[in-house]
């Protein structure tokens, strides 16, 4: 699957035009890759990649970057630290990934994006931290609960107890903490914008499960939420339909912008 992705990057870049890196932090690490629309004052899909929390890295992908350019949003795609490079500390990862979404919050006019579009879409475990910013506590970096418009969260992780079970503990540190802070389904008072969640028929049972319960939790709370049900697609089959304005989630975030 990852050769596969490098393979769509390195083809799209043959298409369009690089990105602008900019850093959100000191480390080398924490940079964004921000693929600019031809557009004034455009709006910005922020991108947090999935891999287990161990794989991937921004320019892996560039492939989706064209849907968005050419529907005229900017598209963010995050740079961080793996949960191997943080030492197994997954609260660490989330404040790191928080640091970078709150610099595009903050700074969204300086590449041309509208501060009042800003939009957060994740696949994986980028959709568990793509839910960990909906719940995030924003007045910490002095910016408005209700920064992020609307949300995109593909075949994600919401309740981190049952993933505590995992074989993911292996490689991840644990704790009441982890558990209690970074499960999005406890956070729901902090959700301020519509979300999207997507998952495929073929997935694992505990995607499918992890994404109907957030979703019906997220309905009992009477905020906004849409359930996509994929039928046929698997965990990564749904994940490469990003990039894709006629795929399950490149549909979708095309028409979450446009709301």
């Amino acid at each position: 699957m990852a050769d596969r992705r490098q393979s769509l990057a390195a083809d799209a870049r043959r298409f369009i035009a690089p990105p602008v890196r900019v850093a959100y932090g000191s480390a080398e690490i924490e940079k964004i890759d921000i693929y600019k629309a031809d557009a004034a004052k455009a709006p910005v899909a922020i991108y947090i990649h999935g891999g287990a929390w161990r794989r991937g890295r921004a320019a892996d992908f560039a492939g989706q970057a064209e849907m968005f350019m050419r529907a005229g949003a900017h598209h963010a795609v995050l740079d961080f630290d793996n949960i191997d490079e943080h030492g197994g500390d997954l609260l660490a990862m989330a404040e790191q990934v928080r640091r970078a979404v709150a610099w595009i919050g903050k700074n969204a006019g300086s590449f041309g994006g509208d501060p009042e579009r800003i939009y957060l879409t994740g696949h994986s475990s980028g959709a568990h931290l793509g839910g960990c910013m909906l719940t995030a506590d924003w007045s910490r970096f002095d910016l408005p609960q209700t920064f992020i418009k609307g949300a995109l969260l593909g075949s994600g992780m919401y309740d981190l107890a049952p993933v505590r079970l995992s074989k993911r503990s292996e490689y991840v540190k644990f704790t009441d903490e982890t558990e209690s802070e970074l499960s999005a389904m406890r956070h729901l008072d902090r959700l301020a914008c519509p979300v999207v969640l997507v998952y495929g028929t073929n997935e694992s049972p505990e995607f499918i499960r992890q994404t109907q319960e957030f979703a019906a939790a997220v309905k009992a709370a009477g905020k906004p939420v849409e359930l996509i049900v994929a039928p046929n697609y698997n965990h990564f089959e749904i994940a490469e339909t990003l990039g894709n304005p006629y795929g399950v989630l490149g549909r979708a975030a095309l028409r979450l912008m446009a709301r």
